[in-house]
Protein backbone atom coordinates (compact mmCIF):
# COMPACT_ATOMS: atom_id res chain seq x y z
CA UNK A 1 0.00 0.00 0.00
CA UNK A 2 1.47 3.51 -0.67
CA UNK A 3 1.46 6.22 1.53
CA UNK A 4 -2.02 7.80 0.90
CA UNK A 5 -3.64 3.96 1.76
CA UNK A 6 -4.24 3.42 -2.14
CA UNK A 7 -3.21 -0.13 -3.23
CA UNK A 8 -0.41 -0.66 -5.46
CA UNK A 9 0.64 -3.43 -8.36
CA UNK A 10 4.09 -3.60 -9.81
CA UNK A 11 3.76 -4.21 -13.78
CA UNK A 12 7.06 -5.82 -15.71
CA UNK A 13 8.02 -4.71 -18.74
CA UNK A 14 10.00 -6.65 -21.61
CA UNK A 15 10.60 -4.85 -25.04
CA UNK A 16 10.76 -7.89 -27.02
CA UNK A 17 11.46 -5.78 -30.58
CA UNK A 18 11.53 -2.50 -32.00
CA UNK A 19 11.63 -1.21 -35.44
CA UNK A 20 12.25 2.80 -35.86
CA UNK A 21 11.53 2.04 -39.96
CA UNK A 22 7.92 1.21 -39.00
CA UNK A 23 7.41 3.20 -35.74
CA UNK A 24 6.58 -0.18 -34.38
CA UNK A 25 7.44 -1.18 -30.42
CA UNK A 26 6.72 -4.87 -29.32
CA UNK A 27 6.44 -6.50 -26.12
CA UNK A 28 4.92 -7.95 -22.99
CA UNK A 29 3.53 -7.01 -19.52
CA UNK A 30 2.81 -8.44 -16.53
CA UNK A 31 1.11 -7.46 -13.66
CA UNK A 32 -0.56 -9.58 -10.67
CA UNK A 33 -1.77 -12.54 -11.92
CA UNK A 34 -2.66 -11.25 -15.53
CA UNK A 35 -0.29 -11.52 -18.27
CA UNK A 36 -0.38 -9.11 -21.75
CA UNK A 37 1.23 -8.87 -25.18
CA UNK A 38 1.02 -4.96 -26.63
CA UNK A 39 2.25 -3.67 -29.61
CA UNK A 40 2.85 0.04 -29.88
CA UNK A 41 2.88 1.78 -33.02
CA UNK A 42 4.43 5.20 -31.77
CA UNK A 43 4.17 7.42 -34.59
CA UNK A 44 0.73 7.05 -34.18
CA UNK A 45 0.18 6.89 -30.63
CA UNK A 46 -1.94 3.45 -31.25
CA UNK A 47 -1.72 0.89 -28.54
CA UNK A 48 -2.78 -2.56 -28.26
CA UNK A 49 -3.18 -5.22 -25.72
CA UNK A 50 -4.01 -9.09 -25.88
CA UNK A 51 -5.61 -10.53 -24.91
CA UNK A 52 -8.79 -8.73 -23.89
CA UNK A 53 -8.96 -10.01 -20.45
CA UNK A 54 -8.00 -7.76 -17.98
CA UNK A 55 -6.81 -5.39 -20.86
CA UNK A 56 -8.93 -2.24 -19.28
CA UNK A 57 -6.87 -2.35 -16.07
CA UNK A 58 -3.13 -1.83 -17.98
CA UNK A 59 -3.73 -0.08 -21.11
CA UNK A 60 -3.83 3.67 -19.68
CA UNK A 61 -0.83 3.39 -17.16
CA UNK A 62 1.16 0.90 -19.83
CA UNK A 63 0.61 3.86 -22.52
CA UNK A 64 1.86 6.82 -19.76
CA UNK A 65 4.83 4.41 -19.52
CA UNK A 66 5.65 3.80 -22.78
CA UNK A 67 5.07 7.61 -23.56
CA UNK A 68 7.65 8.77 -21.02
CA UNK A 69 10.07 6.21 -21.58
CA UNK A 70 10.11 5.92 -25.12
CA UNK A 71 13.77 6.54 -26.27
CA UNK A 72 14.93 4.77 -23.45
CA UNK A 73 13.43 1.20 -24.35
CA UNK A 74 15.04 -1.16 -26.02
CA UNK A 75 14.82 -5.14 -27.17
CA UNK A 76 15.44 -7.33 -24.66
CA UNK A 77 15.06 -4.59 -21.87
CA UNK A 78 13.14 -5.21 -18.56
CA UNK A 79 10.91 -2.40 -17.05
CA UNK A 80 8.57 -1.67 -14.48
CA UNK A 81 6.63 0.41 -13.33
CA UNK A 82 3.58 1.25 -10.64
CA UNK A 83 0.27 0.79 -11.12
CA UNK A 84 -2.13 2.34 -8.55
CA UNK A 85 -4.52 -0.47 -8.25
CA UNK A 86 -4.35 -4.06 -7.02
CA UNK A 87 -4.26 -6.76 -10.12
Amino acid sequence: MSRKGLPETTAYVRILRQSWQSGLLEGEVKAGDFQWEFKWHFRQGELSVQPSQGRALIKEPLSRFLEQKDYQLEPGGDYDFVIRAEL
